[in-house]
């Protein structure tokens, strides 16, 4: 199978693309791929800069999407689903994964291969961040930095999903002020400035999680 190889920590120019045997089953769920995430820890793993560092040659990808080629009877998923699965920082850069079944997920069919391979990396983490961490409470206000970018979109759909009744996007361009308006957002904010239209916009009270 074709994947693609960190072959030394000097940068993203290292990524080669190279032939690999397809891995075994071992009772675990066969995926095979048709999307892989590319994510900012791929970039940090390329310089070994993550925390998790793994010796190269190695294949980065932390998600995947695809079509399942077997699974184990106990499996949630069965041969021929639609999924979407982390492959929890590496391996997910190549033609064929093999994953424990708790990794996967099958994908609805109004989510494309392509959508669904940068789904979960994005909104597991922000789930995690507003429920465990932020313990989110319905009718509150979410801050959302950065809100043009992956954890940034992710927030802003999710917050409302999960009881925010508003959610004020902080941006650095027009460009991404429209991508948060498109993400959702109940209000754009610029980021030079940031704290005083918050204030305004909130009559002084401020926001209950920031993001």
């Amino acid at each position: 199978m074709r994947a693609v190889q960190i072959t030394r920590l000097d940068g993203p120019d290292a990524v080669q693309v190279v032939e690999l045997d397809e891995p075994d089953a071992n009772g675990a769920v066969l995926v095979d791929v048709y999307a892989a995430g590319v994510a900012f820890p791929d970039a940090l793993l390329t310089r070994g800069l993550y925390q998790h560092k793994p010796e190269p040659p190695f294949v980065p990808g932390a998600e995947v999407a695809g079509v399942v080629r077997s699974a184990p009877p106990d499996a949630q998923v069965s041969a021929g689903d639609r999924v979407a699965a982390l492959t929890l920082l590496t391996g997910g850069m190549a033609e064929v994964v093999a994953l424990p079944a708790e990794q996967v997920f099958t994908l609805p069919d109004a989510v494309s291969l392509q959508a669904g391979a940068g789904l979960l990396f994005n909104d597991l983490t922000v789930h995690f961040a507003l429920v465990q961490r932020g313990r989110l409470a319905a009718g509150e206000t979410v801050l959302v930095h950065g809100a043009a970018g992956g954890i940034g979109t992710s927030a802003l759909r999710l917050a409302p999903a999960l009881g925010a009744q508003r959610t004020i996007a902080v941006v650095s361009t027009p460009e991404k002020a429209d991508i948060a308006r498109a993400a959702g957002a109940t209000d754009v904010v610029a980021a030079d400035g940031f704290r005083d239209a918050v204030r305004e916009l909130t009559s002084g009270r401020g926001v209950d999680i920031v993001v």
